[in-house]
């Protein structure tokens, strides 16, 4: 006999992408989803822009422009677990226009910064993981240091049931 299906549950699920240089804060970007439990599609998020970056040896700048996507994805998808426990698959991706100080670019997008040549450069962090959590419970799930700035980014998960 087959399983019964699931009910759905609606859950809140907040992640937080922090930036270190060494103790000090750099950034803290919250993100809140609605995500339904045992639902078959994730939720998903897209926030960003596109960048122009001038391709090399072009006459004109109408010919001579490709455009790269800068920002924040994440999707999440739940399931409910034994006693109370739900599980999160999370998968964030992140990127930025690196300036000179190798911190993320606080120009305009329009005009990244150059470090190499007259190119930009192009920071990118991604990340997969599940994750247990109860109803009202956190946990900083990663903590990694970007090789080129040095700067440490956490990824801090909370999970809510509403009711």
């Amino acid at each position: 006999p087959a399983e019964p299906a699931k009910p759905l549950v609606s859950l809140k699920v907040q992640i937080v992408l922090s930036r270190f240089k060494g103790e000090k804060k750099i950034s803290n970007l919250p993100y809140v989803l609605g995500v339904a439990a045992n639902d078959r599609f994730p939720t998903n998020l897209r926030m960003g822009i596109e960048v122009p970056v001038a391709r090399k040896g072009e006459a004109t700048p109408a010919t001579g422009i490709n455009y790269r996507s800068v920002g924040t994805n994440i999707d999440c998808n739940a399931e409910t677990a034994a006693g109370g426990v739900y599980r999160l698959v999370i998968r964030v991706e992140d990127s930025s226009v690196l300036s000179e100080s190798g911190e993320g670019s606080s120009k305009s997008p329009a005009e990244p910064t150059s470090i190499v040549g007259d190119m930009p450069a192009f920071r990118s962090f991604k990340s997969n993981f599940t994750v247990l959590l109860r109803d009202g419970q956190s946990t900083q799930y990663t903590s990694a240091v970007d090789p080129v700035s040095g700067e440490v980014m956490k990824i801090d998960v909370t999970l809510n049931v509403l009711k």
